[in-house]
């Protein structure tokens, strides 16, 4: 069993989809980052970074104590290790697929993240953000659709790489993007969402978060007010 601490985000929906993908047991704890459930004491144990997702095998390969995990990209990872799945065994599998996991940590989602801060939650519009992450955005999903143009998914065989990647995508159009200009993604993109693993991902992802509350001013202090006091 994995018990999955888990909000609906692009980082949450990548380990739903995953977990869906494999058939893996897991119970979902909801982690209502609009409320502040990310700086309980029982989360911080598990996740030092008050970030959502993190797990607990309760039933890891070795045997022995459970083991906890966060960071999303370390989160696919582990599993795809745990269930042989999704994660080439070979050494050059592996590096395409390392790659592209690592290229959407480090740019895909951070930018596209910017951009969705800039463009929808900041409390004054600020046109140099605002378009320096829209561009940045554009860029790297010029990056994507290049390497889509001779390959179905991101690095041969559907991977974690393109879990990764899928859900950051999803909001293209509040992210300033016209999937039509990007045809290699979209024909991608579209192939993703049809999965019925990624339908019950996103199906209970609209169960689990029922009332958005981000635009209220309580819940921005908290998303976007964080100093060190709150993880002390």
């Amino acid at each position: 069993m994995i018990d999955l601490y888990y909000w609906t985000t692009p980082n949450g929906h990548k380990i739903t989809i995953f977990l869906e993908e494999a058939g893996l047991p897991y119970q979902i704890h909801p982690v209502n980052i609009s409320k502040g459930d990310q700086f309980k004491p029982a989360f911080l144990a598990i996740a030092p970074n008050n970030r959502i997702p993190a797990i607990v095998d309760q039933a890891p390969a070795d045997g022995g104590a459970p083991i906890p995990l966060f960071e999303s990209g370390a989160i696919l990872q582990y599993l795809a290790e745990k269930t042989g799945r999704f994660l080439p065994a070979d050494v050059r599998g592996r590096a395409e697929v390392s790659q592209w996991l690592f290229w959407q940590m480090g740019g895909l989602g951070p930018m596209a993240g910017q951009n969705h801060h800039f463009s929808g939650y900041a409390p004054e519009r600020i046109p140099y953000a605002i378009e320096r992450y829209v561009k940045e955005t554009n860029r790297l999903y010029g990056v994507l659709n290049k390497r889509l143009a001779d390959r179905e998914f991101v690095a041969g065989d559907y991977s974690i790489a393109d879990m990764a990647a899928y859900p950051w995508i999803v909001p293209h159009a509040k992210q300033g993007q016209d999937l039509n200009d990007f045809p290699h993604l979209k024909r991608w993109f579209d192939a993703i969402a049809a999965r019925p693993a990624t339908q019950r991902a996103y199906a209970l992802a609209d169960r689990v978060n029922t009332a958005p509350s981000i635009g209220d001013e309580a819940s921005r202090r908290i998303l976007f007010g964080q100093t060190a006091q709150n993880v002390r």
